[in-house]
């Protein structure tokens, strides 16, 4: 067998393609000087540091590397800091795209990336599979697939369990509305509204993101709220729950997205006796004994990174990609990886629990499926082995 052949039939076995494909006798991907090339554009410093997303997806691209690429062909990655700064993003996009000649863009995660950037991505023809879809165009654009369910369908998605399994009647959603995502969660709960046939009790899109939360938990007393769902951050969440303490309020489920599973929220929390609980994007991270996670976690323990949720996310994009460029019969071009993403069946990862696919839609959210997580006693518990998955709206 030539030793490209050897190579190529490598690459499909680690990467579970040849049964996916049924091309097992193609030529395979080639490439110009032994290179893909592929960039990221992410938010490492400023007011948030996203750099743990890219990073994973860089230890993925390595280890494919150490072991010869992909049919030979490396993966040459570039990670670009835009500062959540809109005019380093556009010049950080611009770069990637026209002078280092990325094939696509992998494992981004950004403030404000798709926001500033999509319009380019579509000119450029170019495609980004989403390490970390954080702003509201990341879910709105023909060129962006994020791997990760996205604040606006896990706020759906916890709205689906609060009222499925809490059974829940008055729900109420409190939102922090920064830049354009107004619309984006109201029709997140419209679509919460359709599936449940039940209406949202009470919606304030005032929550700030600094400031005293007691007008807001009285208001949530007062109304009758059963359960409440909020998009606060990790500080947020802490504040939120001490605040609801020190009022003595009881009788409410606290409902929080992904940014509020972290250790350091459970460590703050161990006290209270309020009942809380967060969606993840993926399985959960802190399961250490899980078999969708072992294989997540002996890549990035080999690769020294942290095991977060972040790296989940950016390990999750690299793994999709390459499965992708591996499907490619030719040179792997620009042209050659679009027309793959837009040809590809849906692929699924134990990581998530929806398959992923992006497709030729003019919007793409992929991800509708979330695990919920309790917090008892300073600790996150599994709340639903099961994923929980979203019906299509009536």
């Amino acid at each position: 067998m030539h030793w490209k052949s050897r190579l190529l039939a490598a690459a499909f076995a680690g990467l579970g393609l040849a049964a996916m494909t049924g091309h097992a006798s193609a030529a395979g991907p080639t490439c110009k000087d032994g290179a893909i090339k592929v960039g990221a554009v992410s938010t490492v410093t400023g007011p948030a540091d996203f750099s743990e997303v890219p990073k994973a997806t860089q230890a993925a691209f390595d280890a494919v590397n150490a072991a010869g690429g992909i049919n030979g062909c490396k993966i040459d990655y570039t990670i670009a800091d835009d500062k959540a700064d809109p005019a380093v993003a556009a010049q950080a996009a611009r770069d990637l795209i026209d002078n280092k000649e990325a094939v696509a863009l992998v494992g981004s995660a950004s403030l404000l990336d798709c926001a500033v950037n999509s319009a380019t991505y579509s000119r450029k023809k170019i495609l980004s599979v989403q390490g970390l879809g954080v702003d509201a165009a990341c879910f709105s654009s023909p060129n962006v697939a994020p791997v990760n369910v996205g604040p606006y369908t896990l706020s759906t998605a916890m709205a689906y369990y609060a009222t499925s399994e809490l059974k829940t009647k008055k729900l109420c959603a409190f939102f922090i509305i920064i830049g354009g995502t107004q619309e984006a969660y109201k029709k997140a709960i419209e679509n919460w509204e359709k599936i449940s046939g039940q209406k949202i009790h009470l919606i304030d899109l005032t929550l700030p993101f600094q400031g005293d939360l007691t007008p807001y938990v009285i208001k949530a007393r007062d109304a009758g709220c059963d359960a409440v769902l909020t998009n606060q951050v990790e500080p947020q969440v802490v504040q939120l729950i001490k605040t609801v303490d020190a009022q003595k309020i009881t009788g409410i489920s606290w409902l929080f997205l992904a940014p509020g599973y972290t250790e350091q929220v459970a460590k703050a929390l161990a006290d209270t006796k309020q009942p809380i609980y967060v969606g993840t994007e993926w399985e959960p991270y802190t399961e250490k004994n899980s078999a969708a996670n072992a294989q997540w976690i002996a890549d990035m323990q080999k690769a020294n990174r942290p095991l977060t949720a972040f790296s989940q996310g950016g390990y999750l994009a690299a793994e999709l990609f390459l499965k992708v460029v591996a499907s490619i019969d030719g040179e792997v071009t620009r042209e050659s990886v679009a027309k793959a993403l837009h040809d590809m069946q849906p692929l699924t990862n134990p990581l998530a629990g929806s398959p992923y696919v992006f497709g030729k839609a003019k919007t793409h959210s992929p991800m509708q499926a979330t695990k919920v997580m309790k917090l008892e006693a300073g600790a996150w518990k599994v709340e639903t082995p099961d994923w929980v998955v979203l019906p299509q709206a009536k």
